[in-house]
């Protein structure tokens, strides 16, 4: 009768312990949840955050023209896309200050970097400018349930820099058409006009007026391509179709994209006109804005700024053939084309690096001879 009496009140006191076992397990428990439900918000705002420095980076970047209204572009760029990001569900406030720039990309490390205000103060040190940094403000970001652990609040802050890539060696988004180089050992010059599109009363040779069939052979490839760049990638030394006609009409749908000129069912939308539309003006007054015109329609900086392959004289031959790309260069669409079939069409040769994000860098593939024509990186 003793030991029943014992085993029964050992029991009773057992159950008191196993209950504040429980409890405590269950307290670390739902301790453990919260803080991984804190950790993962944390986290995913973190990459929020980082992913709209880098969206604003990559934006500066692309601004970058060696002009000092391209550093002005490429903060205006930089805060635009940052503030349009909504982070924690609230707008992120960015000041132009969080934008520094640098010629070296170790510069920044070694506190050599400058403002805006310096970068753009100075032609001579605008030129030279090829990186950019953004740093985000300290945004602050709630704790929810593990505030014993992490504190009331965390608050978290990213940087991106970006920068002009190396010399590009093969292009894609180029236009459909090409340049001819008379090969007389005369190089072409920075600012002056070239065809790129002969008229019909001026074709290189018989049905030849330098057009080329890279995506396709029909008009909708020529439109196409002309409002947008060609796909498939090549670079000198490349060989290439010509396409014999003038196929003035698709010529001038698709280049007039690039100015806020729709027809033949062509969508704003997916083929945008530049920022600036204004006609006949130069390069140099394009990049320093002391001319503009704005579109009706969502605009994209740099679009009338285009590749052009370059082939030299000797590769022309009758008809329908295949010419080797000798180089590229980058030009400028000073007007739209106007109806009809009219006579040459021309653009501008800039002559000078520009930052223009279509194309890559092989190390065996043979450099593109001229001004190093780069594109936006994401360094770190």
């Amino acid at each position: 009768m003793k030991a029943k009496l014992g085993l029964s009140i050992s029991r009773k006191s057992e159950r008191g312990s196993v209950l504040a076992t429980s409890t405590l397990g269950m307290l670390c428990f739902l301790l453990a949840v919260g803080l991984g439900v804190d950790i993962s918000r944390l986290y995913t705002a973190k990459t929020e955050l980082q992913n709209a420095a880098d969206a604003a980076a990559l934006a500066a970047a692309s601004g970058l023209n060696g002009y000092t209204k391209g550093i002005t572009n490429a903060t205006d760029r930089a805060v635009q896309v940052m503030n349009s990001y909504n982070f924690n569900k609230t707008s992120v406030v960015f000041a132009r200050a969080d934008v520094r720039f640098a010629k070296n990309l170790d510069d920044f490390d070694k506190g050599l970097d400058v403002s805006e205000v310096t970068a753009s103060g100075s032609a001579s040190v605008a030129k030279d400018i090829r990186f950019v940094k953004v740093k985000t403000p300290s945004e602050p970001v709630v704790v929810t349930f593990a505030t014993m652990v992490l504190g009331a609040n965390r608050n978290l802050k990213a940087e991106a820099t970006a920068g002009m890539s190396v010399p590009l060696n093969l292009f894609n988004g180029y236009l459909p058409v090409f340049v001819v180089d008379n090969n007389d050992g005369t190089a072409l010059v920075p600012g002056q006009m070239y065809t790129f599109r002969g008229g019909p009363q001026s074709s290189v040779s018989p049905g030849n007026y330098q057009a080329l069939a890279i995506d396709g052979a029909g008009g909708s490839d020529d439109r196409e391509g002309l409002a947008s760049g060609v796909k498939r990638i090549v670079g000198a030394g490349g060989y290439v179709d010509t396409k014999p006609g003038v196929t003035s009409g698709a010529i001038r749908q698709g280049i007039n994209t690039r100015f806020d000129d729709y027809a033949a069912g062509m969508d704003p939308a997916e083929y945008p006109p530049d920022t600036n539309i204004a006609e006949d003006i130069s390069y140099e007054d394009y990049v320093n804005g002391s001319t503009t015109k704005s579109p009706s329609h969502t605009g994209v900086a740099g679009r009338r700024v285009v590749l052009i392959p370059i082939v030299k004289i000797n590769q022309m031959e009758g008809g329908r053939t295949e010419v080797q790309i000798d180089r590229f260069g980058a030009f400028f669409l000073r007007s739209k084309v106007s109806g009809g079939n009219g006579g040459d069409l021309q653009a501008e040769y800039i002559g000078v690096g520009v930052v223009i994000g279509s194309g890559t860098y092989d190390p065996s593939a043979p450099a593109n001879p001229g001004p190093p024509i780069t594109k936006p990186v994401l360094y770190k």
